[in-house]
């Protein structure tokens, strides 16, 4: 058998007596100013003609992520990629994990994901994999022989009890009754799904194992830990309690120390209030949801007060190395979707989520503007390379799930050659966050406008600054002026390059305060917006 069922003894202590380090973790160097995209491999491309994405088909595809070129504009440019679970599963999207060192037969083998990791490095990629810590599948090697034999070696992994559990604060039922005898199994999110017990050691130490796994042997760049909120319950206490953070600060600890330069992000479907209580010394980074509801939300509404709120609280607590902004992810409805097709809400959406600070995350075809609503398998349609074929390029045989009906216009190929599409603007946002020095790490100075439809800020990381605009709203809007408290620049006259090409600004002087004041906007476009790099001219200063 090749799975590693081992338990490490040195790791045999109670949960609680576990050191509890409080220092703060530091994020490699490799996350200034990246861009990461996520893909669902079953989705992306298909080399063999089963219909089913696999990995050859994701290696002949990485140019369009990023070629290598730092002058290019034929790729996306992101630097970091994450994959949903390729580990061997009874499901499509393998979030029941049934051999955690072995990829799944439908998107190939060992050996083609260690190719993958290889042509990914030549081109600057660093990979993440999908982590599932909370449970295991059904099917699972372990959890078959502890429900068939109580005096299994891998009972410890799992909780069983002679009668159900208490109720969790929801008012659910995690408890799954044996198919085998008298006895129950706990599984937070489905029977299918036998959750690990991490009140006991030897689950961790066999996760450990394959994180070790992972980052050794198969070459992977970190993890992206699914459902991290749910790892160790305390009676009707299922999310957030003092053993998932302990846990987490383990095997974080762990990651680190088999390769420094590994990067760790989690799940916390939650708040930023709750958010925070995963810092600062646990995973490397998670991901900011309420950023992404905030985006959302003024978008569809048009209405930009109250915007930057979520990310000024984030950005006064932590680096923007440490924090994940995005739109829309695996689990939930397309952004396209949400604005019931609008593409100029799609765009002035994705605008923000590329010119904000943080480690921005772009779902796969977001950037084509793909549409998908639930049921989640509708969320996760393949891609559509070409305007070719009855597939759109994603596979010669017939696809494991149908494209989505607009695939003709949600296109690699038809939006590659048309400078104003969402791919090109993509593009152009993505190397320009490489590339700018305040794009990649600069503080976000919020500026007013006195219009509730467009937000403006600022993005300072030393003497390079990035002024950004953008309206929110179905109108053309002119005559906005910006201003700002004391302190937001050196006093000064400066100079404003369009970083887009698409519009110009006229010098303006800071006051001897440092606040901007009645800097004139040029017209703005519905639903659009400006990047300007900011220069402070020398000479006398008056």
């Amino acid at each position: 058998m090749r799975h590693r069922l081992l338990v490490c003894a040195a790791l045999l202590f109670p949960l609680a007596a576990r050191a509890q380090s409080t220092t703060s973790t530091q994020p490699p160097a490799w996350l200034r100013g990246t861009t990461c995209y996520e893909v669902f491999v079953r989705s992306f491309r298909d080399s063999n003609g089963d219909g089913i994405g696999d990995l050859r088909g994701l290696i002949s595809a990485l140019d369009y992520i990023n070629d290598g070129n730092p002058r290019s504009t034929r790729s996306l440019g992101a630097r970091c990629l994450w994959l949903m679970p390729v580990m061997a599963s009874p499901s499509y999207h393998g979030y029941d994990v049934s051999d955690y060192y072995r990829v799944a037969p439908a998107y190939g083998t060992n050996d083609d994901f260690k190719r993958l990791v290889a042509e990914a490095h030549k081109r600057g990629i660093r990979v993440l994999v999908d982590m599932v810590l909370n449970h295991v599948s059904r099917e699972h090697p372990a959890f078959q022989s502890a429900l068939s034999d109580t005096a299994s070696a891998y009972r410890s992994w799992f909780r069983f009890s002679p009668t159900p559990g208490p109720l969790n604060r929801f008012g659910g039922n995690n408890w799954h009754k044996s198919p085998l005898r008298d006895e129950y199994y706990f599984g937070f999110f489905s029977p299918v799904m036998p959750d690990l017990d991490y009140e006991r050691p030897a689950a961790l130490a066999e996760m450990k194992k394959v994180a070790s796994f992972w980052l050794t042997e198969m070459g992977v760049d970190g993890f992206r830990l699914d459902a991290v909120k749910y790892l160790v319950e305390n009676g009707a206490q299922v999310d957030d309690t003092p053993g998932t953070h302990t846990v987490l600060r383990e095997y974080a600890a762990l990651v680190r120390q088999t390769k420094a330069s590994a990067f760790t992000i989690g799940e916390v479907f939650d708040s930023t209030g709750t958010l925070l209580r995963y810092y600062p010394d646990q995973l490397d980074g998670y991901f900011a949801f309420e950023i992404a509801d905030s985006l959302i939300a003024a978008v569809r509404t048009g209405d930009a007060r109250g915007v930057l709120a979520p990310v000024l609280r984030l950005q006064a607590a932590l680096p923007a190395t440490r924090w994940s902004p995005f739109l829309r992810n695996h689990d939930q409805p397309r952004t396209r979707s949400t604005f019931d097709g609008d593409w100029g809400r799609s765009r002035v959406a994705s605008f923000l989520l590329l010119t904000l600070p943080g480690v921005p995350f772009v779902y796969y075809g977001e950037e084509l503007g793909m549409t998908g609503q639930k049921p989640d398998e509708l969320i996760r349609t393949p891609m559509a390379w070409s305007r070719r074929g009855p597939h759109a390029g994603f596979t010669t045989g017939t696809p494991w799930q149908p494209l989505a009906a607009d695939s003709m216009v949600a296109n690699v190929e038809a939006q590659a050659a048309d400078p104003q599409s969402l791919l090109a603007l993509h593009r152009r946002l993505i190397h320009l966050r490489s590339s700018h020095a305040a794009l990649a790490v600069g503080q976000l100075i919020p500026l007013s406008t006195a219009h509730p439809s467009v937000v403006a800020f600022l993005r300072r990381d030393g003497a390079r600054t990035a002024l950004v605009v953008a309206n929110l709203g179905a109108d053309s809007l002119r005559g906005i002026v910006l201003s700002s408290g004391t302190g937001a620049l050196t006093p000064g006259k400066y100079g404003a390059r369009d970083l887009l090409g698409s519009s110009t600004l006229a010098g303006f002087r800071v006051s001897a305060g440092g606040a901007l004041t009645d800097v004139s906007l040029p017209t703005l476009a519905p639903r659009a917006g400006l990047v300007f790099d900011l220069t402070r001219q020398r000479g006398p200063q008056r």
